[in-house]
């Protein structure tokens, strides 16, 4: 079975009604793969209710032909759990996703993320503070992530780019469209140097409880979350608390008790959240946790050669590897897009994100906006 017929099954099984991520891999885990678990499906359906059945019997071959040509599209990738560079930082949520559709570099979703959250109608200080503690977090080695809303987000993905780095959103639409509108200018400038995520397949319209689920999501790739600007009622306050309930820090800025928008942030450090007024401190209080999890990846791409990238065999240096010297040869000196690597090296873009986090991990490598990626020399 070839890759695009084990991604085509993929597919099916995540616009499969009433399946879902959690069941969905806990049928992966027990059957063994896709194709197996269809097949157990089409047996054991009862429980997906009649519209799940209904679909397993006939998919529609118009939808999955559409899943399947945007993922031909530069930069796209249906990033499933079960591949070597599914970030481990989701093994840990209570309910994690089963797959991810992603534009721009899967790879920076292994690194140590902070996420920057709150409310979408945020005055202008609190657009001030988003900017200035999304570049400083971002030039300090954190990559940024949020979730492409109106307000806080918006003001944090462009202050990163501003500052020259990459920012990852995580949206509660499919991968192809982007909520809101005003964000179209946005959403380009993130793909082109950092990577849009969505649990939902192309052509998912927005709905309100996408929100909360996107939210899990931003929290689980987050060491930490920083609020700022967010009502009693705001839907910051979910990501900061799944976020607590992850074990991942949780920061707030306080404001004034006459501004309702402060309220939310208040209400946080009563809870327990640090009280932070400054970006070092949030760097200060994550490097631990953003070295520990380099260290987690490093040990993990040596491990079980099952799930190692072509070429990275247990117990042999990468040094010694002729698919990491292809890959360097390859590099030269000057900065090379992913796609491009693709090409040239003939890996396919998970084993190449892999070879290249290790690369990086080592001081070999370096990762530039836009995909690309550079020998240190």
């Amino acid at each position: 079975m070839t890759d695009s017929d084990d991604i085509r099954d993929w597919l099916i099984l995540l616009r499969t009604p009433g399946l879902g991520a959690r069941k969905l891999r806990e049928g992966l885990s027990a059957r063994g793969g896709a194709r197996a678990l269809l097949a157990w499906l089409g047996r054991h359906g009862d429980a997906l209710g009649a519209e799940g059945r209904a679909w397993l019997e006939r998919p529609d071959d118009t939808t999955l032909a559409a899943d399947m040509a945007w993922l031909e599209g530069e930069g796209h990738r249906l990033l499933r759990c079960t591949d070597e560079d599914f970030p481990p930082q989701l093994e840990a949520m209570p309910d994690p996703p089963a797959a991810l559709f992603v534009k721009g570099d899967a790879g920076l979703l292994l690194r140590p993320q902070v996420a920057i959250v709150g409310a979408r109608q945020a005055q202008p200080p609190g657009l001030a503070n988003a900017a200035r503690f999304a570049a400083e977090l971002a030039t300090g080695g954190l990559l940024v992530t949020s979730g492409l809303a109106d307000g806080v987000d918006g003001a944090a993905h462009a202050a990163a780019l501003d500052a020259g780095q990459p920012t990852v959103a995580v949206i509660g639409t499919g991968p192809d469209r982007v909520y809101p509108r005003k964000h179209h200018a946005l959403a380009r400038r993130i793909a082109e140097s950092g990577a849009i995520v969505s649990e939902y397949p192309p052509g998912t319209h927005a709905q309100v409880y996408h929100f909360p689920e996107r939210n899990r999501i931003i929290a689980g790739l987050s060491l930490g979350v920083l609020v700022i600007e967010a009502g009693v009622k705001s839907g910051s306050l979910i990501t900061a608390r799944q976020a607590g309930e992850q074990g991942r820090e949780v920061f707030a800025l306080p404001g004034s008790i006459h501004n309702p928008l402060a309220q939310g942030c208040h209400a946080l450090i009563g809870d327990g959240a640090r009280l932070v007024q400054r970006p070092d401190e949030i760097l200060a209080v994550l490097a631990p946790a953003a070295m520990e999890l380099g260290a987690e990846l490093r040990a993990r791409l040596e491990r079980a050669p099952a799930k190692a990238p072509p070429g990275r065999r247990a117990g042999v240096d990468w040094r010694e590897d002729e698919e990491y010297r292809r890959l360097l040869d390859a590099m030269g000196y000057d900065p090379a897009p992913l796609d491009a690597l693709v090409g040239t090296t003939g890996l396919s873009p998970g084993a190449l994100s892999s070879m290249l986090l290790m690369l990086e991990l080592e001081g070999e490598v370096a990762s530039l906006p836009g995909n690309r990626y550079q020998r240190v020399v």
